[in-house]
């Protein structure tokens, strides 16, 4: 469909700034309805001075590479367990960075360019410029040859998602590092201090202990903050076993580079002082939206003044032409399916007379540790607050994945739960797992939930066996029961 022109008001029906996944999303479904689009993108270096094309942080500095370097960790492992399965291999088992990283990058790349494609073949404009509010209809965009030019639009959509946030200590932006620059580290990183311990400070840590680095998590508080706490300490346990070091209770207070070349680490906690040595220092310590970036002011944006997060009723800010999707929205999950879903849904309800919103309950996620853990609905946490002990049941089980016995792998961290009403049809409330492909076996169940699920389902429900999924429909026993929740074997 050719696009229309757009209102003789302004130069566009729609301008977008972010070329990330839901400003993308938003982008091209509006073009399919044959609006006028322009996406602004522009990605200021990091404090390294990384920067990367088109695509917005999910592929470029985000999940592809993260799953792309645990996916080069769990290829290492079974390159030891397939001596177990009878293959013979010959000679020393050897990693290199270098090449992994060219690998991640090429790919990149290849996904830069076949974005660029699909804007031009849709007839959407691209401006490689870094955006800035004159007035709600109106956006400079500041070039990196120095020029601007000014956009009209009628709807603005913005989709800048956010960066890694610096803590404030000496020697923390000259010397350390973030996500935004480890996928593209030109040497390997050595012996590695992660400071964080959200999901990508543990993924970080999990893929380079399993590449062969030394890894040590620097924890302030608690691990994975919003998670099941059971399955945290799950995940943690098994990175131990891994070889992957915790410090808890430390704040790092100060980073400074030795005549040796690496770097000296000083941190505070329980009333001492340690240091500690190490090749790279990986700062992951949440991500700040990058609102403040867009004067917004000039728009009359209402932003919250301690998450610098726009806040929206439905995608819409408190200015009715100017809307925005992704993690730059308050209170709404930091993912990428969450910001593509939320941008085409919107584009719909702007141009094509659809009424439907984005459902931002029961989003599936997963965290690619080592032994990974997905999860869907409600922490057994929530669900005590939200209905009382009396008022849920859980039901759980330990299990034993098949492919972990002729190797001997280590099954005593494979677990899951199941989180129901305990009134009858007994509605389930949340669903978590923690082992091999937790990804591709928690999908399946948030649909599931999406469409009601029940326990009795669950228990109607033929597993395939033998796979690990199959063990949500055997779950019998519940927390309250006290039972042994330890499989006899495999088929029992």
């Amino acid at each position: 469909m050719a696009p229309v022109e757009p209102s003789g008001l302004y130069d566009f029906d729609l301008l977008v700034i972010g070329g990330g996944s839901g400003g993308l999303a938003c982008a091209k479904e509006a073009s399919s309805f044959g609006k006028q689009v322009v996406v602004l993108d522009f990605v200021i270096p990091s404090e390294k001075g990384t920067t990367w094309g088109i695509g917005g942080t999910c592929v470029n500095v985000g999940c592809i590479p993260k799953k792309l370097m645990h996916q080069a960790s769990l290829l290492g492992e079974s390159i030891q367990e397939a001596q177990s399965y009878g293959w013979n291999i010959s000679g020393p088992i050897s990693f290199n960075w270098e090449s992994l990283v060219e690998a991640v990058q090429n790919h990149i790349k290849s996904v830069n360019w076949v974005t660029r494609v699909q804007l031009r073949d849709k007839k959407i404009e691209y401006v490689n410029g870094h955006g800035v509010f004159e007035d709600a209809h109106t956006v400079i965009a500041k070039m990196k040859n120095g020029k601007e030019r000014r956009i009209t639009a009628k709807d603005i959509v913005i989709a800048v998602g956010g960066r890694p946030r610096y803590p404030d200590f000496p020697g923390c932006k000259e010397y350390c590092i973030t996500s935004d620059d480890l996928f593209s580290l030109p040497t390997s990183p050595g012996n590695t201090l992660v400071i964080g311990a959200g999901y990508i400070g543990l993924e970080c840590a999990g893929f380079l202990k399993g590449l062969g680095y030394e890894a040590t998590v620097m924890v302030r508080s608690m691990l994975l903050r919003g998670f099941d706490r059971g399955m945290v300490d799950l995940v943690q346990a098994e990175m131990e076993d891994k070889g992957v070091k915790f410090l808890f209770g430390k704040i790092p207070v100060k980073v400074s580079k030795q005549p040796n070349g690496k770097l000296l680490v000083e941190w505070k906690g329980d009333d001492e002082i340690g240091q500690g040595e190490y090749d790279t220092v990986l700062v992951a310590t949440g991500r700040k939206a990058l609102s403040e970036e867009l004067n917004p002011s000039a728009a009359g944006l209402q932003i919250h003044p301690e998450t610098y997060k726009i806040i929206t009723n439905f995608e819409q800010t408190n200015i009715p032409n100017i809307y925005a999707v992704g993690d730059v929205l308050h209170e709404r999950p930091e993912l990428t399916p969450v910001a593509i879903q939320a941008g085409k849904l919107l584009a719909g309800r702007l141009y094509n007379g659809t009424q439907e919103q984005m459902d931002y309950d029961n989003v599936a996620t997963t965290v690619f540790s080592p032994l990974e853990y997905g999860c869907v609905g409600i922490t057994e946490e929530e669900a005590i607050n939200r209905y009382t002990e009396n008022e849920i049941e859980v039901y759980h089980a330990y299990y034993k994945p098949t492919e972990f016995f002729i190797p001997q792998k280590n099954v005593k961290h494979c677990y899951l739960k199941v989180i129901t009403l305990l009134k009858a049809p007994q509605k389930v409330l949340g669903m978590h797992f923690i082992g091999p492909q937790a990804g591709e076996v928690i999908q399946g169940y948030a649909a599931a939930i999406k469409a009601g699920l029940t326990y009795q389902h669950l228990k109607d429900t033929v597993g395939i066996h033998p796979t690990v999924s199959e063990e949500f429909t055997r779950v019998a026993i519940t927390k309250r029961s006290g039972d042994d929740p330890t499989p006899q074997s495999c088929c029992s």
